[in-house]
């Protein structure tokens, strides 16, 4: 391997080690997964929605990977999960104030989407 190519790699790591530090990182850390934005944005739209309105909402999602991404979302504090005590259970999701602060970034997604589109 050439000098040249290890100071490269070298670099690429510092960089990314510089990176990893960024807001931009961390705020990425907390909504990329294949539906994590996609359940934001159902949220916001919708409001407080149940469980299986929600997996309505997003066609495709398996049951096993809403689960996951909502418990993620939950830990992350951007949605909050409220159970009530009945039977049949009864459980509820909404943005949190955190989630609700992320709104005007996906939004901005969305427009620049829309004018860009092929």
């Amino acid at each position: 391997m050439s000098e040249e190519t290890v100071k490269r790699r070298e670099g690429r790591c510092i960089a990314s080690e510089r990176l990893c530090d960024t807001g931009f990182s961390y705020t990425l850390s907390l909504i990329s997964g294949k539906y994590k934005m996609t359940i934001l944005y159902a949220l916001m739209e919708f409001g407080i929605v149940r469980y299986n309105e929600l997996h309505r909402y997003i066609r495709g999602v398996s049951f096993k990977t809403l689960s996951a991404s909502l418990k993620e979302l939950e830990a992350d504090g951007l949605i909050v999960r409220t159970e009530y005590p009945q039977i049949p259970p009864k459980v509820e999701y909404s943005l949190s104030a955190r989630g609700q602060s992320l709104m005007p970034i996906l939004d901005a997604l969305c427009e620049w989407g829309d004018r860009n589109r092929a």
